[in-house]
């Protein structure tokens, strides 16, 4: 039976996409996951609502229990996971407001519990990597924002930073050279720990602002940021509940 996961980061976790939703209450191994599942239909499909910052954002990036996430979804039997995300664009064809489906990451973060596998005393465990985002995914996601007219881009590399703070400028231009597209404070352990549940995961990453390396613009405010991000909030769910029709085909 499929049974799709959603991750939603800021405001992408809106449990009224759903139909007959009920509050599931969780722990793991791991700890508590950052919110209550939120569990219920979409267009008769049954899916799991995680808000990954806590449903209030309450939960700062590096704090965030990924392994309790993806340890839950896998408790519920979850099949398939959609994460969104906001972004900043590395790249100057990837404009505000614009969507990219990923298929790589660089993990810069450095102080995340990124793997199940602590131990070997059961026997080695080196999970292959190499492409972290699940092809079917990425093509039913991309074809959907295509069909639905908007601006998407079929791939792309995002690198996750630490946070909560925003990069230097060194930083920034840094990461153009390493070739990244996008950059964000979430997606590489999320990534990673799915792939070692064997979970297909992926993303739609959400340009909200120009990182830095921008120099011919003004540094993007918390507000400006806030703005793009609320006027396509409605454009990504719209975007989830069209994608669940076909995962379920």
């Amino acid at each position: 039976m499929i049974r799709v996961g959603i991750i939603g980061g800021s405001g992408l976790d809106d449990p009224k996409i759903l139909k007959n939703e009920t509050e599931i209450i969780v722990d793991t191994p791991f700890g508590e996951p950052s919110s209550a599942l939120t569990s219920g239909t979409i267009n008769g499909v049954d899916v799991i609502i995680l808000a990954r910052h806590g449903k209030n954002h309450t939960i700062s990036p590096s704090q965030v229990n990924n392994r309790a996430n993806i340890y839950a979804f896998e408790e519920q039997g979850i099949t398939h996971i959609i994460a969104t995300t906001a972004c900043g664009s590395l790249r100057e064809e990837i404009g505000r407001g614009d969507f990219v489906i990923l298929d790589q990451f660089i993990d810069f973060t450095r102080h995340r519990e990124v793997t199940f596998f602590d131990s070997f005393k059961e026997g080695l465990n080196h999970t292959p990597m190499a492409d972290p985002f699940d092809s079917k995914l990425r093509k039913i996601l991309y074809e959907t924002s295509i069909d639905m007219g908007l601006k998407a881009h079929k791939k792309g590399t995002v690198i996750t930073i630490e946070g909560p703070r925003f990069s230097t400028r060194a930083e920034s231009k840094m990461f153009k050279i390493w070739g990244a597209d996008v950059i964000n404070m979430s997606i590489a352990p999320e990534a990673a720990l799915a792939n070692e549940a064997k979970i297909p995961y992926s993303a739609v990453a959400m340009a909200t602002d120009y990182d830095c390396w921008k120099e011919d613009e003004a540094i993007v405010s918390w507000e400006e940021i806030l703005d793009v991000f609320n006027k396509n909030a409605d454009k990504v769910k719209k975007l989830l509940i069209n994608a669940i029709d076909k995962i379920a085909c």
